[in-house]
């Protein structure tokens, strides 16, 4: 009995065969091309030979394939964002050639909504969201921004504007022009008051011991 069905099947295998070799065979070529554009190829289309029991075979970079293929078979153009298009080879051709230009129409394809979120259960959600430390709110930022220890801090370390500077230097300077004056008076009898009231102070004792005389 296994040695009746290994026949009948080895049959109609070289049947089917015999079968595929009457069909004359194409050199079968062409360009695959995106239907929304002629002037844009679409490269490297998967074409596939249904009738030859799936044979796969590729197009290259510029969208052109060529092999050798029977009349009457199936082929199928698949390419991924492409909608699959199938052709059928004529018969009956007289040169045995067969030249297309394949148009292929782009699909869209709508995948679902994903959400991701930063932890890998409910339970690490829970956990991060008990030990989470809320954030001050814009008041107490605020409070916290003019506070004696926050303005300290940043007027050791921000550096001082051109502002600065200049009422700075403008203090300098006319604190050195004071001392500079003062020091002349004290050089300059004439110029400092307290001679001058000693000076005073020795005229009247002077007029005081004439009136005693």
């Amino acid at each position: 009995m296994k040695y009746l069905l290994a026949t009948i099947f080895l049959v109609g295998t070289l049947f089917s065969f015999a079968k595929a070799q009457e069909k004359p065979l194409v050199q079968f070529s062409g360009i695959i091309y995106n239907a929304d554009s002629l002037k844009a190829v679409v490269p490297y289309v998967t074409v596939i030979n249904k009738t030859q029991g799936g044979r796969v075979y590729y197009a290259n970079y510029q969208g052109y394939f060529s092999f050798v293929a029977h009349e009457q078979d199936t082929i199928v153009f698949s390419a991924i964002g492409f909608r699959h298009e199938a052709l059928i080879i004529p018969a009956g051709l007289t040169d045995k050639k067969y030249t297309v230009l394949v148009k292929v129409k782009p699909e869209a394809i709508n995948l679902p909504i994903v959400q991701i979120y930063p932890w890998a259960s409910i339970d690490e959600f829970n956990r991060a969201f008990m030990t989470m430390k809320l954030a001050d709110d814009d008041l107490l930022i605020a409070k916290k921004n003019v506070s004696k220890a926050s303005i300290m801090a940043m007027a050791r370390t921000l550096p001082r504007d051109a502002r600065e500077m200049s009422n700075l230097n403008f203090q300098n300077n006319h604190i050195a022009m004071t001392n500079k004056n003062m020091n002349m008076r004290g050089a300059n009898p004439l110029l400092n008051p307290f001679a001058w009231s000693a000076l005073l102070q020795q005229i009247l004792e002077g007029d005081k011991s004439r009136s005693s005389d």
